[in-house]
């Protein structure tokens, strides 16, 4: 029991008020309880697209490249790799290309392959690296010499430096459905729209038909090549994208993955395209492989150890890291499937002091605190997540808008380590501003494409270790 000492001025009334005040306050600051949104939706079932909607149409005229897209070709940003498929014969492997304010158009020679899926065979899938670009600078480039001919663009990044600002899409688990369509429809009309894409796997959903349905690959090709052609999207692998079916003899991991969306991996010294370093601006962005070995002494362990001890804060301060499967699950879909990964890699986040850390996989959003669970040891049963300043801030977005709908079951009570959760479809955006600050937004669906349905501001771990709570 309390004991009241008698203050002049203070009445006993008063000193029971500030007491329970003090009390409630503490309580609040020791708790930060995470916030369940109360948002609530109309619920329906996710529906594939009919194949003659108009975003899976053929370009027309003869051996029209199709499913054009692009991404990072080196480690810095000044090469890009350009993929392109044809259908009625391999045709030229050249691409053209030429800055906005240069009439002289440079050539590029690349490659051409083609793999077969149980009775499927693939069209004649072209890749190109177009090197030695400039910073900062728009380029436009044409495929399909010799036959029909179609020209796209992009934007190079700016030079690497810490105050060098830059903005990414954050996006996942899409698919092919009339949800996808609409989360893609609302990240490009999204004003602060990325000026590139952080994708954290489960591409086509191709597995989900009979058979592994690779044509499915091809429709999500044409479907994407709006905003994957003239923006470069950094694929991380999800399950959805392994396409193992020992029924049909098909035992090659991601064979369709692997074949139609290359990644810079040799530039970072990975023996994988599964996982790869790219530095874009401010941004040292680290892909890992949830689907790949990750114990003490795997190429993945060795490559991400060597890899950290690259990173020059004072020239890229924000340290990011993807994946497919998330870490820290407060839903009961998925959880605790990435428990191999984190036991063996969380160590080397909090060490290193990672930013953030991006998932999909689980089809919802969620947020959680800045914590860590690296003192779990089975002998001492201390398996608690605790908030850690140097830990990173894990976020799910797996929530493009795929076949399989959302995952809508939460875990109940809500954990601490939680700290915004909903069962929605949308994308998200991080808009780092400079070495110590970035501004981070989640948009549902639902709403007008401006609309912030959760949105913070993150300081650097390394430049500004400050709790944002």
């Amino acid at each position: 029991m309390y004991k009241m000492w008698a203050v002049p001025g203070i009445s006993s009334s008063s000193w029971s008020f500030l007491l329970v005040l003090c009390l409630v306050l503490k309580i609040s600051v020791l708790s930060r309880g995470g916030i369940t949104s109360s948002y609530v939706r109309k619920l329906q079932k996710s529906v594939d697209m009919p194949l003659d909607s108009d975003v899976f149409r053929v370009p027309p005229g003869y051996n029209a490249p199709q499913q054009v897209h692009i991404t990072q070709g080196d480690l810095v940003g000044k090469a890009v790799i350009v993929s392109w498929v044809t259908t009625d014969e391999p045709g030229s492997n050249t691409v053209l290309y030429w800055s906005e304010n240069s009439k002289l158009k440079l050539k590029a020679e690349g490659t051409v392959l083609r793999y077969k899926f149980y009775t499927y065979t693939s069209g004649y899938i072209h890749n190109c690296t177009l090197e030695n670009l400039k910073f900062n600078t728009k380029y436009y480039y044409q495929v399909g010499i010799g036959n029909t001919t179609r020209t796209f663009w992009f934007t190079t990044p700016p030079e690497i430096g810490p105050d060098v600002p830059y903005t990414f899409g954050l996006i996942g688990d899409l698919g092919q459905t009339y949800d996808s369509n609409m989360t893609l429809t609302h990240y490009e009309q999204n004003p602060a729209k990325g000026q590139a894409v952080l994708y954290v796997g489960d591409l086509s959903y191709a597995d989900k038909y009979p058979n592994h349905d690779n044509e499915r690959w091809d429709t999500w090709g044409r479907f994407m090549e709006r905003s994957v052609a003239y923006q470069p999207w950094f694929w991380s692998a999800g399950n959805h994208d392994i396409d193992f079916a020992p029924e049909i003899d098909e035992t090659d991991l991601f064979k369709p993955y692997t074949n139609r969306y290359p990644t810079p991996n040799q530039a970072s010294n990975s023996s994988s395209p599964l996982y790869y370093a790219i530095k874009r601006a401010s941004a040292y962005v680290i892909v890992l492989s949830s689907y790949t070995a990750c114990g003490k002494f795997t190429p993945q362990y060795i490559w991400l150890d060597n890899e950290l001890k690259k990173v020059n804060r004072s020239e890229t301060p924000w340290l990011i890291v993807i994946m497919h499967a998330p870490l820290y699950n407060s839903y009961e879909a998925h959880f605790m499937e990435g428990e191999t990964m984190r036991v063996v890699f969380e160590p080397f986040f909090v060490e290193n002091k990672v930013d953030f850390v991006f998932a999909g996989h689980l089809h919802a959003y969620e947020r959680s605190h800045r914590i860590s669970n690296i003192n779990y040891e089975i002998v001492n049963k201390d398996c608690t997540p605790v908030r850690n300043q140097s830990s990173p801030v894990y976020i799910i977005f797996g929530d493009g808008g795929n076949i399989e709908g959302l995952n809508l079951d939460m875990r109940e009570p809500q954990p601490d380590h939680s700290a915004f959760r909903e069962a929605s479809f949308g994308h998200a955006i991080l808009e780092i501003k400079n070495r110590t600050h970035a501004y981070y937004h989640w948009h549902r669906n639902q709403d007008g494409y401006a609309v912030k349905a959760e949105s913070k501001w993150f300081y650097n771990r390394y430049w500004h270790p400050v709790d944002e709570d």
